[in-house]
């Protein structure tokens, strides 16, 4: 008898574990630049409507 637990770490595995990995970073990049771009506009708008 062996105590050896089988090993998960299958090419399979690591494969899902790659893909929500990209799914997570491009799910971050694709908000993060819409943050970026809102922020942007708000810029354009509060400088349209400062009293100069």
């Amino acid at each position: 008898m062996t105590d050896k637990l089988p090993e998960k770490d299958t090419a399979a595995e690591h494969e899902k574990w790659k893909e929500k990995g990209v799914a997570m970073r491009a799910f971050f990049y694709i908000f993060g630049t819409h943050v970026f771009a809102g922020f942007v506009w708000l810029l354009f708008f509060l400088g349209q409507h400062a009293h100069k």
